[in-house]
């Protein structure tokens, strides 16, 4: 376990100790904010980065779900949630409040077609799968994903499969 006290700390301690979750804030002391350590950690060796903040705006959100993080929390949230968002970080899971789904979602057009593709990916179908029971391409499938990706703000399909279910859209 490691704390730092600023983003370009959180960034060299993670990398040097590789912890499950990097439990972050979103304003940092020097320069480099909860987004950019998110940013930073990208890489494929890397670990998640979980923003926990007191930063309830829509486009903070966006940025960091963006820039790579995996969820985002209020620090007001029941310990019970964080604690679970902490442990789904950590199975490679990401992750979204309802709330903050919502109104992420809410700036998003979405297409019949990659509604279809989500649904069906939430039945747990793989691409091919998806792909003979829509008649389309892996490639079309693989590009349908991206495209509600990008509009949610996620990172997986597994994470927009769920932020998608949160609000409804399946």
């Amino acid at each position: 376990m490691g704390v730092a006290e600023n983003g370009s700390t959180a960034v060299e301690l993670a990398r040097q100790l590789r912890p499950h979750v990097v439990l972050c804030d979103l304003r940092l002391g020097d320069g480099m904010d909860g987004v950019g350590v998110a940013a930073a950690l990208r890489g494929r060796d890397d670990p998640p980065v979980l923003i926990l903040t007191t930063y309830d705006h829509d486009s903070d959100i966006v940025r960091a779900v963006g820039a790579g993080a995996v969820g985002y929390l209020l620090k007001d949230a029941a310990p019970a949630e964080i604690v679970r968002a902490v442990a789904a970080a950590a199975s490679g899971e990401s992750l979204l409040s309802a709330a903050q789904t919502e109104r992420v979602v809410a700036t998003c057009a979405r297409s019949e077609p990659e509604v279809e593709v989500l649904r069906l990916a939430g039945e747990g179908l793989s691409n091919p799968e998806i792909a003979r029971a829509l008649f389309v391409t892996e490639a079309t499938v693989k590009t349908h994903l991206a495209h509600v990706n990008d509009k949610l703000g996620t990172g997986s399909r597994t994470a927009a499969v769920a932020a998608a279910r949160a609000q409804d859209l399946l």
